[in-house]
């Protein structure tokens, strides 16, 4: 991604009708690490496929944003998209900057665009790697009978997202026309004691007691989106429960 001309190439000999941009540095911890290599790879990637885009005519790009990194420590839970962008870590400040590029090039060229700020995404056969895959991560510990990780006091929560929701919302954005930036989430939080506590009813044993470490610079307490402009302008509303998408999550874990 962080290559024009590589990029430049398969736009031009795919010639793609609609393009899913979902590539990007991805780990908030990676992104307080090294803040300049998170803007190459989110914003100076970002540009090269809306240039790439421009140049071979897409008819609509969607883009993988971020709600609760860009949204931060927000005085409204659930949050929706009224709420300013007060980012915590270089990464949601990426992503938001990336926003602001397709905005752009809408402006600029007529690109049809939308961001999709993703609440936590999690699913089947998820890269343990990375910010995003605390669940992954406490299924594998779960499999392996280890005790999971805890950082911070564990009060902290997420808007946890299932794959095949997040699947349905992408598609649903690419048939319309609407731009700007939208909230995929499911309104409801879960603190990561509860995660713990869910995969040990699923996992039907006793499971080992998460030992507790130092909480991690730029990550925000609470996170959760307000989607109901998802509903209203896309017809699409999360109908996976937490547990329903546990279950799907760590049975695959066991294969």
């Amino acid at each position: 991604m962080v290559d024009a001309a590589a990029v430049g190439e398969v736009f031009e000999a795919e010639r793609p009708e609609r393009v899913f941009h979902l590539a990007a540095q991805i780990d908030v911890r990676v992104s307080m690490q090294d803040p300049g290599r998170d803007l190459l790879t989110n914003v100076g990637g970002t540009i090269n496929v809306l240039e790439a885009a421009r140049a071979s005519k897409v008819g609509r790009l969607v883009f993988a944003s971020t709600g609760g990194a860009i949204y931060g420590e927000s005085d409204v839970v659930p949050t929706p998209e009224t709420s300013p962008a007060l980012p915590m870590a270089p990464y949601g400040q990426s992503k938001f900057c990336a926003e602001r590029y397709l905005a752009l090039y809408e402006r600029l060229y007529g690109l049809s665009s939308i961001a999709l700020r993703f609440s936590n995404v999690y699913g089947p056969r998820q890269d343990p790697g990375g910010e995003a895959g605390v669940i992954a991560i406490f299924c594998g510990c779960f499999r392996d009978r280890r005790a999971p990780t805890i950082y911070g006091d564990g009060l902290q929560t997420r808007d946890y997202l299932y794959v095949g929701d997040l699947t349905a919302a992408l598609i649903a954005a690419s048939q319309l026309s609407a731009g700007g930036f939208l909230n995929i989430g499911t309104h409801q939080e879960t603190s990561v004691p509860d995660l713990v506590r869910l995969l040990g009813e699923i996992r039907g044993e006793d499971t080992p007691e998460p030992s507790f470490e130092r909480a991690r610079l730029g990550e925000v307490t609470r996170s959760c989106l307000d989607s109901e402009r998802a509903r209203q302008v896309l017809g699409w509303e999360a109908s996976t429960s937490i547990q329903e998408g546990l279950r799907h999550t760590y049975a695959a874990a066991l294969e």
